[in-house]
Order: C-alpha cells, then sequence, then structure tokens
C-alpha cells in the first residue's frame, strides 16, 4: 500500500496531488500519519527566493508580507510564477499515534526534510530575518509532514544555514558525483550562481575522481557582489585551481578571453551549469569536448536551448539534467558538508565581514520577468521612463502654477493629477475634475462662473456656484480642453489673468484663488497652428508642461500594472487568481493601444472569465486577438465619424496595414500570418515589408 503523501489535504481542485494542487489544507490538527515540526529556518530554492525578493524591491518588510501572503493564500510554500518552494529545518512538535518513523525519529528530535515546501502544509506566524546569501528566512509557525516525506536527524556541530542549502542541492550533487566517477572525469568545469554553489559541486566531484582533477570555475561577473576577486579565489583554493569571471550573457566573447588564457578551458570531460543566466548553456556546450558530459541540476538551466547549440555546432555529448529523490543522497551531501566544513565557515565569515544583501545582478535580472516596482501614492510603474516622468511631477507639485498635462487617452493623465494634487500645497482641499468634452456649448458659461437666481429659465432659485467657485483654494482640472469653443477659451483666458469673474446674470465680481491643470489627448501646441485653440491661453496654461508616454513606450510597466491590477480585482471579488509567466508574457507583447485603460479592462475580463486560479497565456491571447480585431473595426468607423472627405485608396492602405498587422500579432510568424489571410508567404512578406511591420 501506498504510504500517505497528503491527499486528503488538497482543499482546490480536488483530485489533485499537494504538489500540484493550487490549496492544501493547513490545519495544525494531525490526520492519520502525520508529523507536526515548529519551524526552525527555511531555505527558499534559489529561483524563487530571487523572485520574491525582486519583486518586493528588496524591502525587507515586503518581502517578508509577500512571503506570508503567498503561504496564507496557498497553505504551502509554492510560488506560482517559478513553480518552486523550498526546504525547511525544525523540530519534532507531535506525531500520530500511527506514524512509523524509519529513521527512529521522536518527538523533540531536530531534523531536516528534504520534502519540497511546495508539497507540505505550512503555517508561519512571523519572519525574524532574512539571508540574502543563502536564500533563507529565520522564522515561527509549523509545517505537516506526511509518512511518505523523507526526514533526517540534523547533526550537532554543523551550521544549520549551509547545511540546508546543501541539503536543497542534494539530489544534484549527487548526480554530478555519479557521472563523474561512472566517466572517470577528470577535467571539470562548473559554471557557478555564486561562492557556495560553486565549492559544493566542487567538493561533490572531487569525492568521485579523488586528488588527480583539475576543476576550473566559471561564474558571472556581477556576481562577485562585494566581495573581491581576491578573497574568493584564495577561499575556493585549492578546491578549484582557476576562477574565470565574465559575462555570461556574451559567451562566445567569454570563451575567446579564457581559451586565450587556458587551452584546456574548449576540452572539458564534464561541465556542470549550476546557473541559470541565459548564455551559461552557449558556453557550456563551447567547453564541453567532444562526446563529453553536460550536466544541468536543473532543466531550468536553458537545457533546451543547449540542445538546438549542440546541433548547430554539430557537436556530440551527453546531456544530463538529474533533481530527483534517491534514498542515499542526503547522507552523501552530509559527508561532503563535513568535508569542507573549514571552508564553509570561511565563507560564513567573509559574507558576515561583508554584511551585504546578495542582491539581484544585472545578468541574472535579464533571465528574471517578474522585477521590482516603484510606487508613488497610487502611481505604480517599473520603466525608467516613468521614472523619470514621476520625478518631474513631484518637481512640478512643490510650484502652485499651472500645468499641461499631455498623453494618448488612456494613459494615466488623471494618475498624474492625482500625484500632483496630493503632493502639493493644495493637497488639503477640493481637486475639481471637468470633462470638457461633455458640456454642452449653450450650458458652458453657467457651467464654469455659476449663475444667480432667476439668470434663465430652469436656473435654480437660489442660483449655483459655477467650476471655479466649487474649486476656490485648490485644484480645478479641465480634461480635453481642447473641445472649448474659441469662445469659452476667450473667457476662460480672462479669469486665468485676473482671478475674477461674475456669474451668469450676476453684478458681483466674484474673486478665486485656483490652480488649474488641464489635459488634451492631442498637444494643444497642435491645436494652436491649426487654429482651433487660442495661442494667448495656450501659453497662459504652458507654464509647465508633462507628457505621459503611451504604454508602448515603458513596456516596463506592464508588468507590474497586470499584477495591481490583478490584486485589486481579487480583493474585490474575493477570489484567487495568479498570472501565468505564459499569461505575462503575452501581456508584454502586446501593443496596447488603448494604454493602461485597455490593460486594466483585460485584467479584470481574465479575472471574471478565467475559471481556474492560475490565468493561461492561452486565455490571454484570446482576449487581446479580439481586443485587436476590434481594434481595427473601431478605426475604420473612427475615420468616418471624424473625416468630411476620405481617400477611399488612402482608408484601403491603412486597413490592409492594419489587417496585415493584426495578423502578425495573432499568428506569430509570416508563415502563419500569411496562412490566416490565405495569402502565398511570398506576398505577405512584402506587403509586411511595405508597411514597415
Amino acid at each position: 500500500m501506498d504510504k500517505n503523501y497528503g491527499l486528503d489535504r488538497v482543499l482546490e481542485p480536488k483530485g489533485l496531488t499537494p504538489a500540484t494542487a493550487w490549496k492544501i489544507n493547513n490545519d495544525r490538527n494531525l490526520h492519520s500519519k502525520e508529523a507536526r515540526i515548529n519551524l526552525e529556518r527555511i531555505h527558499l530554492e534559489w529561483d524563487n527566493f530571487q523572485q520574491i525578493v525582486s519583486s518586493c524591491g528588496f524591502d525587507e518588510d515586503k518581502i517578508k508580507a509577500k512571503i506570508m501572503d503567498l503561504v496564507e493564500k496557498r497553505g504551502k510554500l509554492h510560488n506560482p510564477f517559478t513553480g518552486t518552494g523550498g526546504v525547511l529545518i525544525g523540530t519534532i512538535e507531535e506525531e500520530a499515534e500511527d506514524l512509523v518513523s524509519e529513521n527512529d525519529l521522536r518527538v523533540g528530535d531536530r531534523i531536516y526534510c528534504i520534502t519540497s515546501l511546495s508539497c507540505l502544509p505550512l503555517h508561519i506566524e512571523s519572519i525574524q530575518e532574512i539571508d540574502y546569501n543563502y536564500g533563507q528566512i529565520t522564522c515561527q509557525g509549523y509545517a505537516i509532514l506526511f509518512e511518505a516525506s523523507p526526514v533526517y536527524k540534523l547533526e550537532k556541530g554543523l551550521r544549520p544555514d549551509y547545511t540546508l542549502a546543501a541539503i536543497d542541492e542534494a539530489g544534484t550533487l549527487f548526480g554530478a558525483y555519479n557521472i563523474a566517477i561512472e566517466h572517470q572525469n577528470k577535467n571539470i568545469v562548473i559554471i557557478g550562481r555564486n561562492v557556495y554553489t560553486t565549492m559544493m559541486y566542487s567538493a561533490a566531484v572531487r569525492e568521485a575522481i579523488g586528488p588527480m582533477y583539475n576543476v576550473i570555475a566559471v561564474m558571472d561577473k556581477y556576481a562577485k557582489e562585494s566581495l573581491t576577486q581576491e578573497e574568493i579565489e584564495t577561499v575556493m583554493y585549492p578546491l578549484i585551481k582557476e576562477t574565470y569571471f565574465v559575462d555570461l550573457t556574451e559567451p562566445i566573447k567569454s570563451f575567446q578571453s579564457m581559451i586565450g588564457k587556458n587551452p584546456l578551458v574548449g576540452e572539458a570531460d564534464q561541465v556542470i551549469i549550476a546557473e541559470d543566466i541565459f548564455g551559461a548553456e552557449t558556453l557550456a556546450v563551447m567547453m564541453v569536448k567532444p562526446f563529453g558530459d553536460l550536466y544541468f541540476t536543473a532543466v531550468e538551466n536553458h537545457y533546451a536551448e543547449a540542445q538546438i547549440v549542440a546541433e548547430s555546432m554539430g557537436k556530440i555529448m551527453t546531456m544530463y539534467a538529474f533533481d530527483q529523490y534517491i534514498k542515499d543522497y542526503p547522507d552523501f551531501t552530509i559527508r561532503v558538508v563535513k568535508n569542507i566544513q573549514m571552508k564553509l565557515d570561511e565563507i560564513n565569515r567573509l559574507y558576515e565581514s561583508k554584511k551585504r544583501k546578495n542582491k539581484l545582478t544585472r545578468n541574472r535580472a535579464k533571465s528574471i520577468m517578474i522585477t521590482s516596482a516603484g510606487k508613488e501614492d497610487d502611481f505604480v510603474y517599473q520603466s525608467q521612463v516613468t521614472k523619470s516622468m514621476i520625478d518631474e511631477v513631484m518637481n512640478i507639485a512643490k510650484y502652485d502654477c499651472n500645468v499641461i498635462i499631455q498623453g494618448e487617452t488612456g494613459v494615466g493623465k488623471e494618475k498624474v493629477l492625482s500625484l500632483i494634487h496630493q503632493n502639493s500645497e493644495r493637497h488639503g482641499n477640493p481637486c475639481i475634475k471637468i470633462n470638457c468634452a461633455t458640456i454642452a456649448e449653450s450650458l458652458a458659461e453657467s457651467e464654469f462662473f455659476g449663475y444667480e437666481a432667476g439668470a434663465f429659465t430652469g436656473a435654480q432659485a437660489s442660483g449655483k456656484p459655477g467650476y471655479f467657485e466649487m474649486a476656490n483654494n485648490g485644484i480645478l482640472f479641465l480634461d480635453e480642453i481642447g473641445t472649448l469653443s474659441m469662445n469659452m477659451q476667450s473667457k476662460l483666458l480672462r479669469v486665468l489673468q485676473e482671478s475674477q469673474f461674475y456669474r451668469v446674470g450676476g453684478t458681483r465680481q466674484i474673486s478665486v484663488n485656483v490652480r488649474v491643470i488641464v489635459a488634451n489627448n492631442v498637444p494643444l501646441k497642435d491645436l494652436v497652428d491649426k487654429g482651433k485653440f487660442r495661442e494667448d491661453l495656450y501659453y497662459r496654461l504652458n507654464i509647465c508642461k508633462i507628457d505621459v508616454p503611451p504604454l508602448r513606450d515603458r513596456k516596463d510597466d506592464i508588468l507590474c500594472l497586470a499584477q495591481s491590477f490583478v490584486s485589486n480585482w481579487t480583493k474585490k471579488y474575493k477570489i484567487e487568481r495568479e498570472l501565468s509567466p505564459e499569461a505575462l508574457s503575452a501581456l508584454y507583447d502586446y501593443y496596447w493601444p488603448g494604454n493602461v485603460r485597455e490593460l486594466e479592462n483585460v485584467i479584470h475580463r481574465l479575472v471574471i472569465s478565467c475559471k481556474d486560479i492560475i490565468i493561461s497565456g492561452e486565455i490571454v491571447d484570446d482576449i487581446l486577438n479580439e481586443n485587436a480585431y476590434g481594434d481595427m473595426i473601431v478605426s475604420v468607423k473612427k475615420t468616418f465619424n471624424r473625416s468630411e472627405h476620405m481617400d477611399f485608396h488612402q482608408l484601403m492602405e491603412q486597413q490592409e496595414k492594419q489587417i496585415i498587422e493584426y495578423a502578425l500579432k495573432k499568428e506569430g510568424t509570416t508563415r502563419k500570418a500569411a496562412d490566416l489571410l490565405g495569402l502565398p508567404q511570398t506576398t505577405f512578406a512584402r506587403k509586411k515589408l511595405k508597411h514597415g511591420l
């Protein structure tokens, strides 16, 4: 009979295992053949740790909150973006009466469990510290272990930080050892993630091939952080004889640089790839000898790309990706840790002397889709373009002057207004927002300046204050100001010049103190040049001008905005939804003609229409393709509505361009797009070139 591995703990969706379920029951009460562990330390898998800390901008409070929120949502530590969890150290608090321990473990024993926390019920009450060097947290709470969970007693004298980190690498360490001993590999290259992992793999292969070996370490040049090259080489010697720091994102240049110093660099019997920066796999293929061994510590380390590179080079080799449980490997890992314990302690002293945060390196950032987001008040952003604009807005907010905000429809002009209002001296006074396009010409004067009792038929008996009176001592925001008539523009100019006006039907002059901020989706200067906007009013308003870029020009904002919108809508509807990496990629690649407003609308639709917790890339593609076709039709309607005279041939050219663009975005390749439209690929390619697509 199979051992208990927690099927009765699965909550959502039913019928899956704890590892694949979205949510599991983390109630502390024990079920049959379970044990409860008091948590001491959790080691997060490296991609999991990097994704969380980078998405939180290395803000410790945010990191702690993110981890605890993730565990609360899912009942386990399982990052939906990376699909990974971690391992733990703790103390056995209670065991079910029918639980039989293979390793004779008892209540009170300090243990480590090598089952991933993506499979185990977990509850974290508090997080005390974050260890950036190893990707670990010290915390209080509990975990539920099952009969099938491999558990081992923690030996005295070994520090929990590097021991737990080694346990997380245990399967791959044992795999590297087995390949080296089976093939009697003597010349080995380790493309390491950091000093610690590089040394652990070196110690593992030394167990296999003894003292007559040659190990070369290659690390990304940005992975040194605050450590010097001399410090790293000293601490790794004599386990590693040579260490190269290169730019892994430029593998050809890096290989040529190394082979010029040591010809053996291109004749490695075995290359171990423990780094997931894109480019490491190409460098590994170049460094391994023909019929040599390429060993990936994780399939995610671009295993498939390495196959393609090897085929393109006509190079035959054996490729391995080993990361599975074998009964003996924890004992092997602890033996390796003991053998190099003095070196590991030396690394720890080096880490502690620097008091560093092992932040995301420049090249690793290229390999991580989700990056940290900034936030000013309610304005979420990630791109440098937006950051520069925000800096400008925050500066302008301090000065009590008129402002023009320009940008396409849906870019977030009102968000910019809110930033100015909240950070200005007038933040405690009203901010009146008016859309000028909705005001009828016959009512414009009374709406702006108000009216006295009996001023006209239908007027309120008590009269009515206008927009300027309502905004007194605050801000008056006039959106789509370009739609106002020239007559109304002249009256508006007089108020801006004198800060005084008369109500309609009134004889008493009213004085106001108002900061006027205006917006338009067409540059006002263009309207001035066409004679549709008063030049003197333009210069009265144009003390400061803010251009809000379209979303297509600040694509780095798309991911953080999408996540923010998902969070907002799921809180509103009290449901769980997460965007898969494929969904995020599809959102990133879309051209967003409707800008941020369209993105928010799409996310809203996805949250409602998706029946699963994880929003897939396929669902996103369906909605975006529907939007793309809809935009094409809307564009035709707008052309008819806005133009008194149309050029048929020009209109057809525009539509052909949009159809070609739609097909490309829907299908992704020229061949598939041509098939969609029933055109020969050569014809489609010619039209694509004609329209500059």
